[in-house]
């Protein structure tokens, strides 16, 4: 599982990247593009498993981005095709998750005014 998190600051009409801990840089003209870019160079570092990605807006001119790879954690933004084939991949020898079963509900009976012994209306 790797984990990369970005610094992103807009200077003029670029946006730049750099990497907290690594080497990683990047520069694009959209915090968009720029966070597309950083996907893929995360990726290919390392290509382990599905990709998620967090955007997070610290001033309107700069930001924190963090790009997951693998670990298979719930929550967030889930990008890519091999993310939603991950899963099924590495399941293996293993026995699958079983859905427990649907519970039957019973149906009540909506009581009349009759059943009462009197009536609302009268």
């Amino acid at each position: 599982m790797g984990v990369f998190t970005f610094v992103l600051k807009e200077s003029g009409r670029d946006w730049n990247a750099k990497q907290l801990n690594g080497d990683l840089e990047a520069s694009a003209g959209t915090a968009y593009e720029l966070q597309r870019k950083l996907v893929q160079a995360a990726v290919a570092c390392d290509s382990s498993g599905g990709v998620q990605s967090s955007f997070s807006p610290i001033t309107p001119h700069s930001a924190v981005f963090q790009v997951i790879i693998g670990g298979g954690g719930g929550g967030g933004f889930v990008g890519g095709a091999g993310a939603a084939a991950a899963p099924a991949a590495s399941g293996g020898g293993g026995a699958a998750a079983e859905t427990p079963p649907i519970e039957e509900k019973k149906e009540e009976k909506e009581e009349s005014d009759e059943d009462m012994g009197f009536s609302l209306f009268d």
